[in-house]
């Protein structure tokens, strides 16, 4: 399926759209925006350095938000859930491949926990209630996932899922799934750190800085001085 994306994709376009739409992007605009209670189960973890592998749609914004967060080292966009023959940009687009659009975030457990890390993915990056889809793009490749490394990663996922279901938060179930990990594939040079480097793209000023604005907003003492590489 085509990405409403790969038509915003030129300068031109872009800048057409980001003259119309600036005056627009508020945090209101964003897919999401849900002040989310803290995770009841998230154990500390004593090592100074862990990884989470989480999808939350176009993985440009998912990136940019999770960069600018307290306690986060890195943030790198790559495809999850299908084989290495197909973990391309050109080969996700029918759905078929099985991979989604996913981040990889190393990350400090002792500044951000876990449980706050899916907090701040279903408060202001992607809507859990979506099934293949956030924002305007549809298909497989933009389902919002948990990948959960380890058991412990696992029962904190399993449970907050529980816990911002019985709290009804949304409108619509929680349908978010918490998926085996496989294999996390770097994505292309051009879309790393995307959103920071082209932050007038029209698609970035519609979607994703409106989310970075929620986070922001919502979580002010969560966000770092300077995004994370």
């Amino acid at each position: 399926m085509t990405s409403p994306r790969r038509a915003l994709a030129s300068r031109a376009v872009a800048a057409l759209v980001a003259g119309a739409i600036v005056a627009q992007c508020t945090p209101a605009q964003a897919e999401s925006v849900v002040r989310l209670p803290a995770a009841v189960t998230d154990p500390a973890v004593k090592s100074k350095r862990a990884t989470a592998i989480l999808a939350g749609g176009c993985f440009w914004g998912v990136e940019g938000v999770f960069s600018n967060v307290k306690g986060v080292i890195s943030v790198e966009s790559g495809y999850h859930g299908g084989n290495a023959a197909t973990a391309r940009y050109e080969f996700t687009h029918d759905g078929k491949s099985g991979h989604a659009e996913a981040v990889r975030i190393v990350y400090d457990p002792s500044q951000v926990s876990y449980g706050s890390l899916l907090r701040i993915l279903f408060s202001v990056v992607a809507d859990p209630t979506l099934r293949n889809r956030q924002g305007p793009d549809s298909g497989l490749q933009y389902r919002a996932a948990i990948v959960p490394l380890d058991a412990a990663q696992r029962q904190v996922a399993t449970a907050y899922l529980a816990q911002i279901a019985a709290g009804k938060y949304f409108a619509r179930p929680i349908v978010v799934p918490v998926e085996a990990y496989k294999r996390f594939y770097p994505a292309e040079a051009e879309h790393q750190d995307f959103m920071r480097r082209n932050p007038k793209n029209g698609y970035i000023l519609r979607w994703d800085a409106p989310k970075l604005a929620a986070l922001k907003r919502l979580y002010p003492d969560m966000v770092r001085a300077t995004p994370a590489p």
